[in-house]
């Protein structure tokens, strides 16, 4: 039987030993909490608290500033210091909401949840908008929105997206294994928005334990599958996923509603369940804090606005100097220069590395091998592409399909001359889309 997969892709080391096996740990946070009001794709949210206000644990101290917007929740109890620019792992200053943390954790008094059976499919849709819920894989696209397509009876499959492909993170490997039922509770959610839809849990075949026991957990649930994919990075990317589970195309100008597919990450679904079936906000997320610079590393069920520092802290700090610090996977996180910022909705993981191998590396001239065509999962030419980028010719650069890049690394990862493809591509590519919502803005 053919291994469920697509074309391309790569094997890096994975370095999931090192966090994989510690079960999950709770922080409490000591200090100031930081809320930036831009940690979800769209219009910032609104602050609706000010200087000197006291709040509660689930309370909501930001608003959506649009339709696509999501509102944000304390997840302490304290006073607020000031609704003022903090800086974020991108470097960027954002208006952000800091409360002084009073130590004592004072929840709300969260209203009457109906049961899911007696709630309709607007309801279900309404809760989790006014739970704050975007897409925690690191897009942070509101959830809400996803749920609600234009043709929800065109809806063939809600996929779980628990590949987790990512090198070195593990957060979804251990909330499958610690939480599989709210997983299979939130997936049994979503399908009810959708009459026609099957489940899919979608997992790598290097997570056996995991597919045993989903399978387990599903074995009566005839609306849901559990599909082993094939161990292959970037298996969890959307248009790779999709492909993998069942067959279906997607393209950059399309969404996964058009190919007839819902797609959410493991921690979305999970607050889901928490949201509809328990009423509660988005308050809380998983993050990997791992690499060989980390004493203990692990996940940490981590309340948003933590700052990075406490979570290094909790890992019990750093055995070596890190040499490079990165927010998310080596594959597709960011280089951070500064661990004075705020965990956020879309933080998935804070990588700790002694060796800075990119740096230490002088880029030379292609070699013509063709090894970046072999690996690209959307089948371009890297190669070409990053000239193209790199001399700024736009025009050719999108007549050979430069926008479908998914700007997983592949290329620059396999490439023998050590170019940095993806990062010309990517610039590229960020330039046409502020183009092209320049265009949009002005109509």
């Amino acid at each position: 039987m053919a291994k469920l997969t697509f074309s391309g892709g790569i094997h890096p080391y994975d370095g999931k030993d090192l966090s994989k096996d510690k079960p999950m740990k709770a922080v409490l946070p000591k200090g100031d909490l930081v809320y930036p009001l831009s940690q979800h794709i769209g219009a910032p949210a609104k602050a609706i608290v000010a200087k000197g206000d006291h709040v509660l644990t689930g309370q909501k101290i930001a608003e959506a500033g649009g339709f696509v917007s999501a509102p944000i929740y304390a997840t302490v109890s304290g006073t607020v210091k000031a609704v003022e620019p903090r800086r974020v792992v991108t470097g960027d200053n954002v208006m952000s909401i800091v409360i002084e943390n009073d130590g004592l954790y004072e929840e709300v008094e969260y209203p009457p949840v109906k049961p899911l059976e007696e709630m309709s499919r607007e309801e279900i849709i309404e809760r989790v908008k006014e739970a704050g819920i975007v897409g925690m894989g690191g897009a942070g696209f509101p959830t809400f929105i996803k749920l609600s397509p234009k043709e929800p009876e065109k809806i063939d499959y809600v996929i779980a997206n628990c590949a987790e492909c990512e090198p070195y993170l593990t957060s979804d490997y251990r909330r499958m294994i610690e939480e599989p039922e709210k997983l299979v509770e939130g997936l049994k959610i979503s399908l009810r928005l959708f009459d026609n839809a099957r489940g899919i849990l979608a997992v790598e075949d290097n997570k056996p334990d995991c597919i045993e026991l989903l399978k387990k957990l599903t074995k009566d649930e005839p609306k849901i599958s559990v599909k082993a994919l094939k161990t292959k990075y970037p298996q969890g990317a959307e248009r790779q996923l999709i492909y993998a589970a069942t067959g279906r195309k997607i393209n950059s100008s399309m969404l996964p509603a058009d190919a007839g597919c819902i797609v959410d990450n493991v921690d979305t679904v999970v607050a889901i369940y928490h949201a509809v079936v328990e009423g509660k906000p988005l308050m809380n997320r998983i993050v990997t804090v791992t690499g060989d610079a980390i004493a203990d590393p692990r996940n940490f069920i981590v309340r948003i606005g933590t700052n990075y520092h406490e979570l290094i802290e909790e890992a019990g700090g750093f055995k070596k100097e890190p040499a490079k610090i990165v927010s998310g996977g080596p594959m597709m996180g960011f280089a951070i220069f500064n661990l004075d910022v705020p965990t956020t909705k879309t933080a998935s993981a804070l990588l700790c590395m002694t060796e800075d191998a990119v740096s230490e590396t002088e880029p030379s001239a292609c070699i013509h091998c063709g090894r970046c065509v072999e690996a690209c999962p959307s089948r371009i030419v890297p190669s070409m592409l990053a000239d193209y980028a790199e001399h700024y010719n736009e025009e050719a650069f999108l007549s050979h399909n430069g926008m479908e890049c998914c700007e997983c690394g592949c290329c620059s990862f396999v490439c023998p001359a050590k170019r940095q493809l993806t990062q010309a591509i990517k610039s590229m590519r960020k330039m046409q889309l502020a183009k092209k919502n320049a265009k949009k803005s002005a109509k």
